[in-house]
């Protein structure tokens, strides 16, 4: 009941719509460019759980090789080191309120996501 709770303040007041709103523009972006449909999955993946952080967390897919690693090292130089650092001075700026840091801890959750996200899923957390 907690998490879905943390999850609709999220959604509403966190930045959690904006996020999801964001990661989707930018899925189809990637999706018009044939070459960067990959990078689409990987922000669909990223809006979904930037929509819901709460309760589910991010693992290594098994089977994911060198390809998504490769992909991976192009995300960094392109896109993830910018929303990494985002995420972090987000997470930073909502830790400084008490009210604020269940939602700068879901920021935090955020960052690996946002800065390696190829060859990984989302799953719900034990």
């Amino acid at each position: 009941m907690i998490r879905f709770l943390l999850n609709v303040l999220w959604l509403v007041f966190g930045g959690g719509l904006v996020l999801g709103v964001g990661y989707g523009i930018a899925a189809l972006i990637c999706f018009v460019l044939v070459v960067t449909i990959p990078f689409g999955v990987a922000s669909l993946r990223l809006a979904s759980y930037s929509l819901w952080p709460f309760g589910r967390t991010l693992v290594p897919k098994p089977g994911a090789g060198a390809p998504s690693g490769l992909a991976n090292l192009l995300w960094v130089v392109l896109a993830g080191w910018w929303l990494a650092l985002s995420h972090v001075l987000a997470g930073v700026a909502l830790c400084v309120t008490i009210v604020g840091i269940p939602f700068g801890i879901a920021n935090f959750k955020l960052v690996p996501a946002a800065f390696w996200p190829l060859g990984r899923e989302v799953v719900d957390a034990p």
